[in-house]
């Protein structure tokens, strides 16, 4: 009797050896890191604003050098210290610098003055007159409460390399996304946190602002809590402290309810749903009872573009375009934002996802959809999609070895989940 059997192991060979940045092909990290040197270079020669310059200047350096470390040492040694070149580089040499001359782009002083409100008044808002009567788009708060949290040490203490909040919006990412990657289940989690950190998705935007950097990093937790071994109370948790940080969270708590809901049934989806409203309303709630009407002008009305000043956040997508042509142009855009967003509930509904990764690639959809067609948006929100997608590939690169060396271990009379055998006549 023949047995015929596939050969696993040739199927999973490409993923078998990318479990660390160590194992990645030199060639191909250098690759990496000089496509970075790239754009940096770029935007410290043609970018017209003197933060975004600097920081192009110091992190173009370090990703060449990086570069160049990779190629010299063929060890592990080499990366250790390309990731270390990346980081310091491309991160904490500008941040510091930066910070030690108290520059920074408009949304972290947004989040420092929400901070001093806040340890004073009990609010980050500023007063529903000031605000409807101001002309400067600065004086609008659109965060959340728990953003505010980041700017309490420099309200405390005062200015200062250490109070800065991008420093604490670096900790914060750092931290909650290499725990994101740990309990998904990915493998040499301390280099990958560092090499996503160095990137210019994460290294550029913390460096000049960096307020949607803690917010991706919680997303990415609360998916990994409901992955391997679900734990839907902590990972409502989690959301819900997204969802109470910005608005841009809330789609991923949607999508998560959805994919629970049909994977683990109604009361494991009621019970996550439930955690997340109680914990956003716990933090949010204070807040409105203070000014409600201030909540509103600047979370909601605000980011719409239906406030009395518009937001700066603009680029040269079809959103953006649409809206400034005029009232006709903005509702056109804010009726494709709502068409778009009721796209993706519907896709929900007629094809919920059943697994994290299925979730994870719906929420990257509706987010790209989502910072395509908002009438005040940058290019910098599609970090959220950027991460989203390393942060899945990542532990994805991680399971797959558990699947391999079952694989492998799958000898004559075995079998595995994975290795379906065929038997033949003889």
């Amino acid at each position: 009797m023949l047995q015929l059997r596939q050969a696993p192991l040739r199927r999973f060979e490409p993923a078998r050896g990318w479990q660390s940045p160590v194992a990645i092909p030199r060639r191909w990290l250098a690759v990496l890191f000089a496509a970075c040197a790239l754009f940096a270079l770029g935007m410290g020669v043609f970018s017209s604003d003197d933060l975004h310059r600097l920081w192009g200047l110091f992190a173009a350096g370090a990703y060449l050098l990086a570069a160049v470390a990779v190629l010299a040492w063929r060890s592990a040694r080499g990366v250790d210290l390309a990731l270390i070149l990346g980081v310091g580089g491309a991160l904490a040499a500008p941040l510091s610098v930066l910070a030690e001359q108290g520059r920074w782009q408009p949304e972290v002083g947004v989040i420092a003055r929400g901070a001093r409100l806040m340890v004073h008044h009990g609010s980050p808002y500023l007063s529903d007159a000031v605000v409807r009567a101001a002309h400067d788009p600065n004086v609008y708060n659109p965060y959340l409460p728990v953003m505010a949290v980041f700017g309490i040490p420099r309200a405390l203490f005062g200015p200062g390399l250490l109070t800065d909040p991008r420093v604490w919006f670096c900790v914060g990412f750092v931290v909650i996304f290499a725990a994101g990657l740990a309990v998904a289940g990915a493998r040499d989690v301390v280099r990958w946190t560092l090499l996503v950190t160095a990137t210019p998705v994460i290294a550029f935007s913390l460096a000049v602002g960096g307020t949607d950097v803690p917010v991706l990093a919680l997303i990415c937790l609360g998916l990994a809590l409901l992955w391997r071994h679900p734990r839907t109370v902590l990972a409502g948790a989690v959301l819900g402290i997204a969802a109470a940080t910005k608005a841009t969270a809330w789609p991923a708590l949607i999508v998560a309810g959805t994919m629970v809901l049909v994977r683990d049934g109604r009361r494991a989806a009621a019970r996550l749903t439930a955690i997340a409203v109680v914990v956003a309303c716990a933090i949010i709630v204070p807040v409105a009872a203070l000014g409600a009407h201030a909540l509103v002008d600047n979370t909601i009305l605000f980011p719409l573009g239906l406030a009395s000043v518009r937001s700066q956040a603009a680029s040269p997508l079809p959103g953006h375009v649409l809206a400034d042509t005029g009232p006709t142009g903005h509702l056109i855009a804010v009726s494709l934002l709502c068409l778009a967003g009721l796209g993706v509930l519907v896709s929900l509904v007629v094809r919920p996802p059943r697994t994290v990764p299925a979730a994870t690639w719906r929420l990257i959809i509706g987010l790209v959809l989502m910072f395509t067609l908002a009438p005040a948006t940058r290019f910098g929100y599609f970090m959220y999609p950027l991460g989203l997608w390393a942060w899945l590939e990542i532990v994805q690169l991680g399971l797959r070895r558990g699947s391999s060396a079952r694989l492998a271990g799958a000898g004559p009379g075995r079998s595995s989940s994975s290795d379906a055998t065929q038997p033949s006549p003889a």
